[in-house]
């Protein structure tokens, strides 16, 4: 069977590992072109290597435009344009910056750090991802946002108010785009509770992890933690020809926690 996404060239962001490692894999083995990105650069190397043809590796921090304009520069010479774009790349802050997170106690350095990376970095690639798509005379623009995108988190501040302004820039896009008739669709996927290095910090080891990951999934409708390859089949769907005719949408992968009265919990996400 043909892949999904044969002949498609697609770029993910944060690709080294978790959600977005995920997100490359399924990509590839469904047919595209796979552009991983990433800070962690050995790993996102190993990566490409081990997907092997049709799979590239460069470093991007997202934050940084120079960087997206090298980037521009490649995939326009390289690749004669972009079919889609996925904005993984995030930081919850926790390891990331000094904080505190709190509503009240909250550090104005490590706030900027999280917006820059989280936001910044979705507004950037969207920027960017709209001119190599006009190229190609279509594409589909994926940002992972979040949960707490959603919901409040009083002790995420930061994280929670970037990945909320992920879900409203993404509309914002795809109105853009389709006033523009550029045939460009842009949608956020909203994960919760996904199994991810970015619960590490908050779980710890041993016993201790066990104890927290049991007391987690009492609350998930579905019992149990998702893991990211649940993430990279919602992103297939968004990034196929199957959703021609959605844009705009949020999409919660979340074991059905926002469905109900477990949806506010601090300090849990993807």
């Amino acid at each position: 069977m043909e892949g999904r996404l044969k002949g498609k060239t697609a770029l993910i962001t944060g690709s080294a590992r978790g959600i977005g490692e995920a997100i490359a894999r399924l990509f590839h083995q469904e047919g595209a072109i796979v552009i991983i990105t990433d800070i962690l650069v050995d790993q996102g190397k190993a990566l490409a290597h081990d997907l092997g043809e049709r799979a590239y590796f460069y470093p991007l921090d997202v934050k940084n435009e120079g960087e997206w304009k090298i980037i521009s520069e490649i995939v326009t010479l390289e690749f004669g344009g972009l079919d889609i774009l996925i904005n993984n790349a995030g930081i919850t802050g926790f390891l990331e910056t000094t904080g505190p997170h709190d509503i009240e106690n909250v550090d104005r350095k490590s706030w900027n750090e999280v917006l820059d990376v989280n936001l910044g970095g979705t507004m950037l690639g969207c920027k960017y991802a709209i001119r190599w798509m006009k190229r190609k005379g279509a594409g589909s623009i994926i940002n992972i946002s979040s949960r707490s995108g959603i919901v409040g988190v009083p002790g995420a501040a930061a994280y929670a108010a970037s990945k909320a302004g992920v879900r409203n820039h993404t509309k914002s896009v795809a109105l853009h785009c389709a006033e523009k008739n550029y045939h460009i669709q842009c949608n956020s996927i909203h994960p919760a509770a996904i199994m991810t290095p970015m619960w590490d910090a908050m779980l710890g080891e041993g016993d201790k992890r066990k104890e927290i990951i049991r007391s987690v999934e009492q609350g998930i409708p579905l019992g149990k933690f998702g893991e990211p390859i649940d993430v990279a089949y919602a992103a297939l769907y968004l990034a196929s020809e199957e959703s021609k005719y959605i844009t705009g949408i949020e999409l919660n992968v979340d074991g059905g926690i926002l469905a109900g009265a477990e949806a506010r919990v601090e300090k849990q996400d993807s």
